[in-house]
């Protein structure tokens, strides 16, 4: 199509929306500030060990990913999570308790009482809330599943996922294929059967059903493949300070190794932080750095531990645990990472990554770090049986972590949705538009593609 692009930020949104762009025939540079791809995908090698520092797997939730790694030739590197990472168990009364995956594991459960077992069966009959895009997750849950499930089910689970709290996360921004259930077919049991048909007709997989994946060298192995492909083609070690137009061209000015360099182009993707992109596309618009400073990222820490498995009381048999709000623990969950990909280890050994503060306790900055991380392990270490110190410990602090799409969130995507319109060939991306894990950013990839493709074609026709 002879255009031009200029695709800042070379994390897996960037990455994903140049690769499929330049599959159309765009001309694409991306440009990054750090000196390796990735974003918050960090695959690491220490003492012998390989640790994801940020997402540790994928979902194949779109056929997208399957694409990628077809054409990136990354088959002989998947890893597909073993059967045993299924099993899931949440903390309660400082017993780890696997979490029901069937209406009889249900019934059967002591994670939930008598009482919530018979609230739940009271769903279907529960009718839609008048409350729409300013409901909290915490008050859709509790209104339609109740206080307990709430509790101990919905509260460690965004935790996991957002390293959140229900009670601030928009159900309809944060979850909107919940929200959808109730609004187009009255309820979660009812839509959860009847939503299974049209998924497939798109594609598509629920996350809950899909398959967890990962490769032999880490996360970070599908970044590295779409870097090869680009090769000089992404500029690394360079931070954007200026996207300026004139008539129907942009210029893109960044900085690399102490020297300031233009890039003209038909258009620009950002796909790097909101508090980052505020600097960029306030002059377009000065409502943008309302809402792209706005939008919250809390602190996370996430501590790496490797024990003997001799030492470990507990049977590890599943993905691992979270921990609900009302057990009071120092860290919000643990994946137990060499049962989920067996070869992080070798069998004598047990690698965990637990995760500390995000919403939940953003204040956990404050504290002296050595003693937070003792007090964690010792909590850790009570939980699993383990009677022996680390062998190997590693720890990531990161200052932003996760978007938190909280109540109100709306706002800012009708904002970003509005601003692209009002300003043709500047595009906003990222993980803080259409989902934070690693499936939505690949799935919004392409949408954005697409996005990109129509107005690059409907240019051309005019």
């Amino acid at each position: 199509m002879n255009k031009k692009i200029i695709v800042i930020g070379a994390g897996i949104s960037g990455l994903t929306s140049a690769y499929l762009l330049s599959k159309k025939g765009v001309d694409v540079t991306i440009i990054e500030k750090n000196d390796a791809v990735g974003g918050s995908i960090e695959s690491v090698m220490e003492n012998g060990f390989l640790f994801d520092r940020g997402p540790n797997s994928a979902l194949e939730t779109t056929p997208v990913i399957g694409q990628l790694i077809r054409e990136l030739e990354l088959e002989h590197e998947v890893l597909y999570a073993s059967k045993q990472a299924n099993k899931r168990y949440i903390l309660r009364d400082n017993t780890l308790h696997s979490l029901p995956m069937s209406p009889p594991g249900l019934f059967k459960t002591k994670l939930f009482s008598g009482k919530a077992k018979l609230r739940l069966m009271a769903e279907p009959f529960i009718g839609r809330s008048n409350d729409g895009y300013y409901q909290s997750l915490a008050e859709f849950v509790k209104r339609r599943l109740g206080q307990e499930f709430l509790d101990y089910a919905i509260n460690p689970f965004v935790a996991g996922v957002y390293a959140g709290r229900p009670e601030d996360l928009s159900v309809k921004s944060a979850f909107p294929k919940l929200y959808a259930l109730e609004e187009k077919y009255g309820g979660l049991i009812v839509g959860t059967i009847r939503s299974i048909r049209e998924r497939k007709k798109r594609a598509e997989v629920a996350k809950q059903s899909a398959k967890m994946l990962s490769f032999k060298s880490g996360m970070i192995t599908l970044p590295k493949a779409i870097e090869k492909y680009f090769g000089s083609n992404i500029l690394l070690s360079s931070e954007v300070t200026s996207v300026d137009k004139s008539e129907n061209r942009f210029s893109v000015s960044y900085l690399q190794i102490g020297t300031i360099n233009k890039i003209d182009c038909d258009a620009v993707l950002s796909t790097i932080p909101s508090y980052i992109a505020s600097s960029l596309f306030t002059k377009y618009d000065k409502e943008f750095k309302t809402h792209a400073d706005t939008i919250y990222y809390p602190p996370v820490l996430v501590y790496y531990l490797v024990y003997d498995r001799k030492d470990i009381k507990q049977d590890l048999d599943g993905f691992g645990f979270l921990i609900p709000a009302k057990e009071n623990k120092s860290f919000l969950g643990a994946l137990w990472s060499s049962i989920i990909f067996s070869d992080r280890t070798d069998e004598t050994k047990a690698a965990f990554t637990l995760f500390v503060g995000g919403s939940r306790n953003p204040d956990f900055v404050k504290e002296d770090r050595n003693s937070l991380l003792l007090k964690v392990r010792n909590e850790f270490e009570e939980l699993m049986g383990i009677s022996s110190d680390p062998i190997f410990t590693s720890e990531r602090f990161w200052e932003k972590a996760i978007p938190q799409y909280n109540l109100g969130y709306v706002e800012h995507e009708r904002f970003f949705d509005d601003f692209e319109k009002r300003n043709p060939g500047l595009f906003i991306s990222g993980n803080y538009r259409g989902g934070i894990s690693v499936g939505d950013c690949v799935k919004n990839a392409a949408l954005v593609c697409d996005k990109i493709n129509e107005q690059f074609t409907m240019h051309n026709v005019q």
